[in-house]
C-alpha cells in the first residue's frame, strides 16, 4: 500500500486517536478546535491561549486548558500541535514543540520571515518531526481535480493563468492589531494561499513583479496588490488582491469554504493553454469544438465538471492524524510551505524596490512532484 494511502488494510483494528493540541484560538484556531472536537481520528486534549475565552472554549469543549506552550507541554503528553498564534510566534512555539518530539501543523505562513521560517523547519527536520504547514486549499477536490486536469494535457501547454482574490474585510476584523502591522497585510494572510496554489498547480514561480497601495485604509500594510508572476515553465501568471473591495471573486466566496465569508459561487482563477482554457474552481474546461484547428473563429464549447463535497479543512485534521500514525506523507511540508513563504515574501520585495524579485532558494521539492 502506497504510504501516502487513506485506506487502512481490511479488518485493520482502527487506531487509536491521536492526542491534539490546538494552540492559539484566534478565528482560524477556533475553527481547528471546532473540528478537532468533533474528529474521531483525533482526541482534543488542549487549547493554549491566555485570552479568558479561549479557557471559556476549552471548558465547552471538553478540553484542558493552558495560558502558554511551555505550561502545555510539562503537563501533557501529546502526538501532535495545531500551531494558530500570530505568525511572529510561530517559530519560537513551533521550536518548543519540536524540542519535545511533537509532531505539527503550523498555519500558514510558516513564519513571517524565510530566516525564521527555515529556523523552524530545520528545528522539525533535527528532532525527527513531521511538519506541515496549513495550506489546507491542497485538500480541497477542485484543487485535486484541477492539478489532475492540468498534468493530463488536456489544455496543452500552459501559457496562463489570470486570479482575483477581492473581498471587503468588516472594521472589527482591525481590533486584531497585528492585522494592520507588517507582515499582517493582505499579501501574507490571503495572497500566500494563492500563491500556493498556483505552486502547486503550475510549479514553481521563477520571477515576481508587483504594486500596492494603503490609499483605502491608510494602515501600515498594503490593502491592494496587483502581482505579475512568470513560472520556470515560462508560463505568465497575474494576481488582483484586495480586502478593502466589494466582489464575489474570491477562493472562499466560490467555495464556500468559510462560513464567515459569503458564497458567491463565482470563479476567481482561469488558466488558458493552447488547447483549451479552464475555470476554477467550478471546473469548467472552454476548447473549440471538435473537427478543426483550435483558432478564435472557431466556436467554443464548455464541458462543466462536477465538484465533490468540500471540507478541506477537516481533510487536513484527518491527513495529519495519518501523518503522525505514519501512514501517510506530508501532503506540503515544511520546506514546501517556506517555498511558498519565499515566493510571498518575494512579492514584498517587488513592491518595495520597485523591481522584478526571485524567490529565495530554500531547498523545496517541486510541489509537483507531491501527493
Amino acid at each position: 500500500m502506497p504510504p501516502d494511502s487513506p485506506m487502512r488494510p481490511t479488518g485493520a483494528t482502527p487506531a487509536a486517536p491521536v492526542r491534539i493540541a490546538v494552540i492559539g484560538a484566534g478565528l482560524i484556531g477556533r475553527t481547528h478546535v471546532r473540528l478537532a472536537a468533533a474528529e474521531p481520528a483525533c482526541d482534543l486534549v488542549a487549547i493554549v491561549d491566555p485570552a479568558p475565552e479561549a479557557e471559556a472554549l476549552a471548558r465547552q469543549v471538553g478540553a484542558s486548558w493552558y495560558a502558554d506552550v511551555q505550561a502545555l507541554l510539562a503537563a501533557e503528553a501529546i502526538d501532535g500541535a495545531i500551531v494558530a498564534v500570530p505568525n511572529a510566534l510561530h517559530l519560537p512555539v513551533g521550536r518548543a514543540c519540536a524540542a519535545a518530539g511533537v509532531h505539527m501543523i503550523v498555519e500558514k505562513p510558516v513564519a513571517d520571515t524565510v530566516a525564521a521560517g527555515l529556523e523552524l523547519v530545520e528545528a522539525a527536520e533535527a528532532a525527527g518531526v513531521r511538519m506541515l504547514v496549513g495550506h489546507h486549499r491542497r485538500y480541497d477536490p477542485a484543487v485535486q481535480d484541477a492539478r489532475t486536469i492540468l498534468q493530463s494535457g488536456e489544455l496543452g501547454r500552459l501559457v496562463a493563468v489570470s486570479a482575483i482574490w477581492s473581498a471587503r474585510k468588516p472594521d472589527d476584523y482591525w481590533k486584531v492589531g497585528w492585522r494592520s502591522e507588517p507582515g499582517g497585510g493582505p499579501i501574507l494572510i490571503n495572497l500566500i494561499h494563492d500563491i500556493d496554489c498556483l505552486r502547486y498547480l503550475c510549479g514553481e514561480i521563477a520571477e515576481v513583479q508587483a504594486m500596492a497601495s494603503d490609499a483605502v485604509r491608510g494602515h501600515r500594510v498594503e490593502d491592494s496588490a496587483a502581482i505579475l508572476f512568470r513560472f520556470e515553465s515560462g508560463a505568465l501568471g497575474s494576481i488582483v488582491l484586495s480586502d478593502a473591495a466589494v466582489s464575489p471573486w474570491n477562493w472562499e466566496g466560490g467555495t464556500n469554504d468559510n462560513p464567515g465569508v459569503a458564497w458567491s459561487g463565482e470563479n476567481s482563477y482561469r488558466f488558458m493553454g493552447t488547447h483549451a482554457s479552464l475555470e476554477f474552481p467550478n471546473l469548467a474546461v472552454w476548447s473549440h469544438a471538435p473537427g478543426g484547428p483550435d483558432d478564435w473563429g472557431r466556436p467554443l464549447v464548455v464541458r462543466p465538471q462536477g465538484v465533490g463535497p468540500r471540507g478541506a479543512h477537516a481533510a487536513q485534521l484527518r491527513h495529519f492524524c495519518a501523518v503522525i500514525r505514519g501512514d501517510e506523507t506530508p501532503r506540503i511540508d515544511g520546506r514546501d510551505g517556506l517555498a511558498t513563504l519565499a515566493a510571498a515574501m518575494a512579492v514584498h520585495e517587488a513592491v518595495a524596490t520597485g523591481k522584478p524579485a526571485v524567490p529565495a532558494s530554500v531547498g523545496a521539492t517541486s510541489p509537483r512532484h507531491h501527493g
